[in-house]
């Protein structure tokens, strides 16, 4: 497989690294047109990381329904076959989901004593820090994708005993082909209940790290526009 193939003629690593940086570039030079025009946008992507953070909490509420129903099917005797697995997906669905969401509110450890020098170190960190996080989250979530899609090709299973309706692979694999393919990939399925492709868990590893890569870039050019941090830490009484 190739890592960065090209997308309209255009290698992929100028997508997810060129543009964001020459859109911070840009706004560098021109923030009251960034500001006015990107606004709307900024408000539907604020929305997104509020939603990646209630998936985080949904989650975390199933790990706690699988723990009540081990123990309750101990309780009856009965076997609660891939409750562990299932829990540590939820697990991982939780922390990935969570990511977008605690960086805009200010929830990630951050080490402020140098940002409260003066107003310049401060602006400047911030810019650094954001910029270094953005590339590094960015390669992170393009090979969590490549992961998903090796998993896939390899038909990878899970080695627990957790099992799924055949059709959720078949419906979540919507997500990734073209409209005229939904028809041929859901008369496949049966109902059958088949090992868990590992494809289908890591998605939420995925989507989480797209959500933090996005949200990075998004809070840098905010920064570089407003010449202010839009993470604002929750203060809790």
């Amino acid at each position: 497989m190739n890592d960065w193939p090209n997308i309209i003629g255009i290698p992929l690593w100028v997508w997810i690294f060129g543009f964001p940086i020459a859109l911070a570039v840009f706004a560098a030079f021109r923030p009251h047109w960034v500001s006015s025009k990107f606004r709307p946008l900024w408000s539907v992507l604020d929305r997104a990381y509020t939603a990646s953070g209630y998936l985080a909490a949904l989650f975390m509420c199933i790990i706690l329904l699988i723990t009540i129903g081990q123990m309750g099917s101990r309780w009856i005797g009965i076997t609660f076959e891939g409750s562990t697995e299932f829990a540590g997906y939820a697990m991982a669905a939780t922390s990935f989901f969570a990511l977008a969401h605690a960086l805009a509110h200010g929830s990630h450890i951050r080490v402020s004593v140098f940002l409260n020098l003066n107003n310049w170190t401060r602006y400047w960190l911030n810019v650094f820090a954001l910029g270094l996080s953005a590339v590094v989250a960015t390669y992170f979530a393009r090979f969590a994708v490549k992961t998903n899609k090796m998993s896939a090709m390899l038909n990878d299973r899970t080695q627990g005993q957790d099992q799924i309706p055949d059709y959720v692979a078949q419906f979540l694999q919507l997500l990734g082909t073209a409209p005229d393919k939904w028809g041929v990939l859901m008369d496949k399925a049966t109902g059958e209940m088949i090992y868990t492709p590992m494809w289908v868990p890591q998605l939420t590893m995925s989507i989480g790290t797209i959500l933090l890569a996005i949200c990075l870039w998004d809070h840098l050019i905010r920064l570089v526009a407003t010449k202010t941090s839009q993470i604002r830490q929750e203060v809790l009484e």
